[in-house]
């Protein structure tokens, strides 16, 4: 048996197989859930990679910012499966100016659109997968640490905070409906999403200095855990909640 089954999950963000979202649903599916994507943009791409799972999974296309696509999302995700246990948020997005040193200038429309893909949509993508959850389920959205600035990442950094807080009202305003709101923190991973961020290469020697546990960035498989399992039933009474799983960096200082 595994930890998943029986579940329903929805997994947003899936672009490659390097993939946050991919390693999700593929950890998910051997856990024995009923898995469902969605992608956006390059959709012969997903697809192609959709199949690469232990199980080909449905793709739907969804774009965060599109409200025709929020507001057919469950009758889209309907003809999959007839409800959800569970939501992947994997989805985050900055153009290039709000990146890479360049904060002080950065438009508001360039600060709007990071702030709207990235942290509004937890929100969105919430309320519209909610008519699938009558009783309750789990929401699981992926963070980078917007405790501290990081060099380069600049508004996407000013979005993982708002990312955060979202959550925790999420949190408190779904806890009547039975619905958990959590975020996992995750520590760098080379996926595509990560190499568009200039200056990426130098969040590696900071993990490889401070991470207690050690760190990784080709192996995306500790955070895909840490989702796997606020998806399950093992944390029925957690909501609101950041947990990092970094090797330990959030902890340490120098």
């Amino acid at each position: 048996m595994g930890i998943l089954d029986g579940k329903r999950i929805l997994v947003t963000g899936v672009l490659t197989d390097s993939s946050f979202g991919f390693h999700v649903a593929k950890l998910a599916q051997q856990e024995g859930a009923t898995v469902v994507l969605t992608g956006f943009g390059r959709m012969t791409l997903v697809e192609r990679i959709a199949g690469r799972l232990p199980s080909p999974a449905p793709v739907i296309e969804l774009d965060v910012q599109n409200d025709e696509h929020l507001s057919t999302l469950a009758e889209r995700v309907s003809e999959h499966v007839d409800g959800l246990d569970g939501v992947v948020h994997s989805v985050a997005f900055a153009p290039q100016t709000a990146l890479g040193g360049s904060f002080l200038e950065t438009s508001y429309d360039d600060v709007s659109t990071a702030v709207h893909v990235s942290a509004y949509s937890l929100k969105s993508l919430t309320m519209a997968t909610l008519p699938l959850m009558p009783d309750g389920g789990s929401v699981v959205g992926m963070d980078f640490d917007a405790q501290v600035a990081w060099p380069g990442y600049d508004w996407m950094g000013v979005a993982k905070a708002g990312l955060e807080a979202t959550s925790r009202y999420l949190a408190k305003y779904l806890g009547e409906r039975g619905v958990r709101v959590n975020l996992i923190s995750a520590g760098p991973v080379k996926t595509m999403a990560a190499r568009s961020i200039p200056g990426f290469e130098e969040f590696e020697g900071v993990w490889d200095k401070r991470a207690p546990l050690g760190w990784d960035l080709s192996d995306p498989e500790p955070g895909a855990r840490g989702v796997v399992a606020l998806l399950s039933d093992w944390f029925p009474k957690t909501t609101g909640e950041v947990i990092h799983v970094d090797g330990g960096v959030h902890a340490v200082g120098a």
